[in-house]
């Protein structure tokens, strides 16, 4: 269990096994509106309880991480996957609903945070390859069981749904917790010289300091908003376009069109991933977030356009999700390259808070398409991504090879003082 492809891959399962809670989430909307009349937005800020507490938790899960190990924090976040899900089965008022959303956060959160942080530490070599892989079950996950999922909502109910899958998730995680152990990565694992890295181990603190570590975030933010209020809201848009129980045929398979969306658009969240992950190892972080953030953009300004034919609407769906999961390979590596490997699993997490910030907007979302349409949604969220796109190359490509090479001038300088 040592070997650092055998964590890896037992942190690409532990990932899949989460997913559910955010990408099956648009499966639950409309079954639990039809029998509870709480409203769309309502129902819907549970979701953004849920980001929230994902996302605004995980810098100190991942400090636990770095304290403690993955073990007892990945144990701790099973048995909450499991009691949010049940939580939400029985849940009779909108507080209980907010209250399952707050405790499945957490546990996805634990989950999330420390097998992105320790795939870090393992591959210091191949960060882009080893987040994307890790990401990857998060975005791809879901693809396996969403068809399941629908098929058992509307045979059994959302509420039975909800309590077999959340102690489904949670005993299978509890159970891989159990073999995780602390990275160890081997000597000859070192960054390649192409990788722009730090010389330096930045605390969370020092991070959060430096002007270079908002600019990040403000981009991550700019590009989870677009993907997550797609996330939360395409099933409502599906329904509003008047086709998402359309029977849809692919490759020899007809499922209803929403169902068939989801299915792919979460094959390709988890594709891009590994792929983009890579590709940034080889031709840098930025040049990469320049060409998919952009494209991300155009992606949801087709889907405005073209969207009302229902196989471009899955079409241009399934691109927004090809140009958005990338996100969480690219950040997470870019900022280990930046701020140093021993503190890796908190400070990515800090970033990561990012998509929760972003989560913000999606009862937004809804309250703008109430009051005036979709299109004000795709037309925002489209400029908000191709303007991290071209920040990306003019202005954090520029800052980030300045505070490298001071790491570097630092750390020499250091050393030099050190042998005197």
């Amino acid at each position: 269990m040592n070997n650092r492809w055998a964590q890896l891959t037992i942190g690409i399962i532990c990932m899949g096994l989460v997913a559910n809670l955010q990408y099956a989430w648009t499966l639950f909307v409309v079954p639990m509106d039809a029998k509870h009349h709480w409203g769309l937005p309502a129902i819907q800020t549970a979701f953004t309880i849920f980001i929230l507490t994902e996302t605004w938790l995980v810098p100190l899960e991942g400090w636990l991480v770095d304290k403690f190990g993955p073990r007892p924090v990945v144990i701790g976040g099973s048995l909450c996957v499991a009691l949010g899900w049940i939580i939400d089965a029985n849940a009779t008022s909108l507080v209980h609903l907010y209250i399952g959303a707050v405790v499945a956060g957490v546990g996805a959160g634990c989950v999330y945070g420390t097998c992105v942080g320790t795939a870090l530490k393992w591959f210091p070599d191949k960060r882009g390859l080893a987040a994307g892989l890790t990401a990857a079950g998060f975005g791809a996950g879901a693809a396996v069981t969403v068809i399941p999922i629908s098929n058992m909502i509307k045979s059994s109910g959302y509420e039975h749904t909800f309590m077999f899958f959340g102690i489904f998730q949670g005993v299978c995680i509890f159970l891989l917790a159990l073999m995780l152990t602390r990275p160890r990565p081997p000597a000859h694992a070192v960054p390649a010289k192409r990788m722009v890295a730090s010389k330096i181990d930045y605390t969370p603190g020092q991070m959060v300091r430096s002007p270079l570590f908002w600019v990040m975030y403000m981009m991550f933010v700019f590009v989870a908003a677009g993907g997550v209020i797609a996330t939360a809201q395409l099933g409502p848009i599906a329904k509003a376009y008047g086709f998402a129980k359309l029977p849809v045929s692919f490759l020899g398979i007809t499922l209803p069109l929403l169902t068939m969306a989801l299915s792919i658009d979460n094959l390709c969240n988890g594709f891009t991933r590994p792929l983009c992950g890579w590709i940034s190892d080889r031709i840098g972080r930025e040049n990469t977030m320049f060409y998919i953030f952009i494209g991300e953009g155009v992606a949801m300004l087709g889907l405005m356009e073209f969207g009302h034919n229902p196989y471009l609407f899955m079409f241009f769906a399934a691109v927004t999700f090809l140009c958005w999961g990338e996100i969480f390979s690219i950040f997470p590596a870019t900022c280990a390259d930046t701020f140093g490997s021993k503190y890796a699993a908190a400070n990515a997490g800090t970033l990561y808070t990012a998509k929760g910030t972003a989560s913000i907007l999606v009862p937004l979302a809804s309250v703008l398409s109430a009051i005036g349409s979709w299109n004000a949604v795709f037309i925002t969220a489209a400029v908000m991504t191709i303007a991290a796109g071209l920040c990306a190359k003019f202005v954090l490509a520029p800052m980030r090879k300045r505070w490298i090479d001071n790491t570097v001038t630092e750390a020499s300088a250091y050393g030099a003082s050190a042998s005197s």
